[in-house]
């Protein structure tokens, strides 16, 4: 579905996180995940599917500390995988190799969930066609339905899994947030992105272009969870590309106009959302 991926809409580019062990996090991001180490330093790599564009982006800070629960930061990231063949390929992956996992049909796409060995989410998923998405007054139907493992990995591709396949993006990122107001409007008003699905008191979901969702909300750690602390593995940032230079001036004056502090530096602007997750505005 790489035209939700593309101009004229925003969507989420690449995703940076810190790990305590820089060596461990790329041999799970390699071996287990698939990615391709792009480019590589003592402290941080930067990993890709397609060997040119980086998708991710693994950082050891020097004093990381571990996880901490029930704060905002990240949910989880989601890799879009570019067929339903490809996520059957991965799943006999993980089962040859003895990883567990979860698993849903949310009805726009079947997905995997897991952790890596930091505790850092991620969703690995493929969309169905947006022909058999379901909207409902402005809102597209999804759920959280079993995943028919015995249909998916019935199909007939008997090609072997070698890592994530070339046309592999990034879909989207969740996020804890500690209220879902001021997350709406910053992310709404501000970012310019369009509430898509409304899932109960306690998550929202949000994108560009009708897709079913760039970014994900929610309040799951508690109303008014903290911040976690600045040295805790987790979410560094995440980079939303924008499609033009207007764009994404328009972006930065309406989040000046909420209040919200956005930095500009050599021609890189960022930005944080109300619960303190950092965002980098790019084109």
């Amino acid at each position: 579905m790489a035209g939700f991926h593309q101009a004229p809409c925003t969507y989420v580019g690449q995703v940076s996180l810190k790990v305590r062990d820089l060596d461990r996090a790329l041999r799970f991001y390699r071996d287990v995940i698939g990615f391709k180490v792009l480019t590589q330093t003592g402290a941080s790599a930067t990993l890709t599917a397609d060997g040119r564009t980086a998708l991710l982006t693994v950082e050891r800070p020097e004093d990381a500390a571990p996880k901490q629960g029930r704060t905002t930061g990240l949910y989880h990231f989601a890799l879009l995988l570019p067929t339903r063949a490809d996520l059957a390929r991965i799943v006999k992956h993980f089962a040859r190799i003895g990883l567990r996992f979860g698993s849903s049909d949310h009805l726009v796409s079947e997905a995997l969930y897991l952790s890596d060995p930091d505790g850092n989410g991620i969703e690995i998923y493929r969309d169905r066609d947006p022909s058999e998405w379901n909207w409902k007054r402005g809102e597209v139907e999804m759920a959280v339905d079993p995943l028919d493992f015995r249909d998916l990995v019935g199909l007939g591709d008997d090609k072997p899994w070698d890592g994530l396949p070339v046309g592999t993006l990034m879909g989207h990122i969740h996020l804890h947030v500690s209220e879902l107001g001021p997350a709406e409007r910053f992310y709404a008003d501000g970012l310019g992105f369009e509430v898509v699905n409304r899932f109960g008191s306690q998550a929202l979901f949000l994108s560009t272009g009708g897709y079913h969702h760039h970014i994900g909300l929610n309040t799951w750690n508690g109303v008014g969870a903290p911040r976690p602390a600045a040295n805790s593995v987790g979410l560094r940032s995440f980079t939303l590309i924008y499609p033009d230079e207007a764009a994404r001036e328009r972006a930065v004056l309406n989040l000046r106009n909420l209040g919200a502090e956005v930095t500009e530096q050599g021609g890189a602007f960022a930005a944080s959302d109300p619960s303190g997750n950092r965002i980098l505005l790019a084109i």
